[in-house]
């Protein structure tokens, strides 16, 4: 699979900019994947405010622990619902991979990532346990909740 640069994706407030592209390992169970950051649109020195990732393929640690989307804010910039903003931003990326729902995880006491997820229209499917036998399990993160974004 080969991984595309995307130039510039913006919604005039936000930009949403390759950082790496990681084309997997399938012998230690990576699938590939877009790392972005986000910047504010618009300025004269690039600030860079959070990032957002972008993971192609359904392994079990991508469909159930770590998600397809990933992202984060920086603690200054939270509140303005940019993750959200980031993740419509690249849904076209996501089609463009072929991909029409994707899943996104987040820890269930992180009520903010839930309210990201809910305005973007994903859904919520589960709240699973992490088996401790996973790279994925933390004790102080044991459960995810699981989302599903249908890409439309």
């Amino acid at each position: 699979m080969e991984l595309k640069n995307y130039g510039i994706m913006s919604d005039e407030e936000i930009d949403v900019i390759i950082k790496e592209l990681k084309n997997g390992d399938s012998e230690k169970g990576r699938v590939p994947e877009y790392k972005f950051k986000i910047l504010l649109h618009n300025t004269d020195v690039e600030i860079e405010i959070g990032h957002i990732n972008l993971r192609l393929g359904n392994s079990e640690k991508v469909e159930n622990y770590i998600g397809h989307v990933g992202y984060g804010i920086n603690e200054e910039y939270r509140g303005k619902k940019y993750a959200a903003k980031a993740c419509n931003i690249i849904k076209n990326v996501i089609k463009d991979n072929s991909l029409n729902k994707v899943i996104i995880t987040c820890n269930p006491d992180n009520f903010a990532s839930r309210s990201i997820c809910e305005s973007i229209g994903a859904k919520l499917i589960e709240i699973i346990d992490i088996p401790t036998s996973s790279d994925a399990y933390s004790k102080t993160e044991p459960q995810k909740c699981r989302y599903e974004w249908i890409i439309d």
